[in-house]
């Protein structure tokens, strides 16, 4: 109460609030009795000051849940503005907060991530809060979320996508190509590794984590010759100088889920279902969804280099395009599908391109 009701005064007044509880707990008894101004504990009440109070207790903070990365941050920011303008009430000062959980994917950084567990690293601690009640909505980045989640929580809303292609920076040379034998490129991602060395055999592909701005500082002070991220991330913290090049999809096929940010809440939760509802993105929704029922129907292990992309072509139909390799990107096949686009179809379409590699592809393919 002592929080709403000093948000009514003006500066100085706040801070002739601090130590005023008693006053403030008679204020709170007399408030809706009061026909005329009064001065309760030095502080002056009127009708107009108790109905702003009362309307301040009345309105929730939304809780959103988000990774401390600058990324991750970024992303929390966006959604939060883009509540703001869908929903004005949610402009008033204490209406949205953010709160940063730190993930067992940020706190072990000196192993691959096939090693320490792969899927859900990024979300788990996220997801507990989520259901304890400590956060309203989660903000990630769909390429970390697995493709089960915890009972209670569903993910009704997808923001608008990203540019889905990687880039390839390096300080010695233009491109992949440029790269003599034996440099070492920098990529935690299996998927980029097995893709790199399916081309460029003569190259080494090498652990490399942290967040975008470690792996540039890495990266310049010589721990590789080269790295690759996501043209996503890099957009989303305004860092596009730091790219030599672009690769197409052809080049490099993405991460299923690149580039696209989901929002998770509780599936009981009808008041943020409604605030993500006005968020959704519908054309990446059904993207993601089919993606993600690729990446289910081949069920492979966080060993297993999977990569995905769906879209809408220009036209107006569901573009899929999907491969599975080994590491070493020895073996690797690739299938694509075209479709109508719609929820229904497309998971279908994922679900039928998954299992068309796993029954036709090398066992060794899902040993992994």
């Amino acid at each position: 109460f002592l929080f709403y009701f000093c948000i009514t005064l003006t500066r100085s007044k706040m801070q002739q609030c601090v130590g005023r509880t008693e006053g403030l707990r008679m204020a709170k008894s007399t408030c809706f009795r009061a026909t005329a101004p009064k001065r309760i504990a030095g502080i002056r009440v009127s009708r107009r000051s108790c109905h702003i109070v009362a309307s301040a207790v009345a309105t929730k903070t939304v809780k959103i849940g988000t990774r401390g990365s600058p990324l991750a941050l970024a992303q929390a920011y966006m959604t939060r503005d883009l509540l703001k303008t869908s929903f004005p009430e949610l402009n008033e000062e204490g209406a949205l907060e953010i709160v940063i959980i730190k993930t067992t994917g940020d706190k072990v950084l000196n192993q691959p991530l096939a090693d320490i567990g792969g899927k859900g690293l990024f979300t788990k601690e996220i997801d507990d809060a989520l259901l304890s009640g400590k956060i309203d909505i989660a903000v990630h980045s769909m390429k970390d979320v697995p493709t089960y989640l915890p009972e209670g929580t569903i993910l009704p809303c997808n923001l608008p996508r990203e540019d889905v292609r990687d880039v390839f920076i390096s300080p010695t040379a233009k491109d992949l190509s440029g790269l003599p034998a034996g440099a070492i490129v920098g990529s935690a991602s299996l998927r980029r590794q097995a893709q790199i060395l399916a081309k460029y055999p003569q190259l080494k592909v090498e652990n490399f984590r942290g967040n975008v701005q470690t792996r540039l500082r890495k990266l310049n002070e010589g721990a590789c010759s080269a790295t690759l991220l996501a043209l996503a991330g890099l957009k989303r913290l305004d860092m596009t100088e730091h790219i030599t090049k672009t690769l197409s999809i052809d080049e490099m096929l993405p991460a299923v889920s690149q580039g696209a940010i989901g929002i998770a809440c509780r599936t009981d939760d009808d008041a943020s279902r409604k605030l993500l509802a006005a968020l959704n993105h519908e054309e990446t929704r059904i993207a993601v969804v089919c993606e993600r029922a690729f990446l289910t129907a081949l069920d492979g292990s966080c060993r297993t280099p999977i990569a995905g992309y769906a879209h809408k072509g220009a036209d107006g139909q569901l573009h899929f395009s999907g491969l599975v390799a080994t590491p070493d990107g020895q073996q690797m096949m690739r299938t694509s599908r075209v479709a109508a686009f719609s929820e229904e179809s497309a998971i279908k379409t994922g679900e039928d391109a998954g299992r068309e590699l796993k029954a036709n592809g090398p066992k060794e393919l899902f040993m992994y």
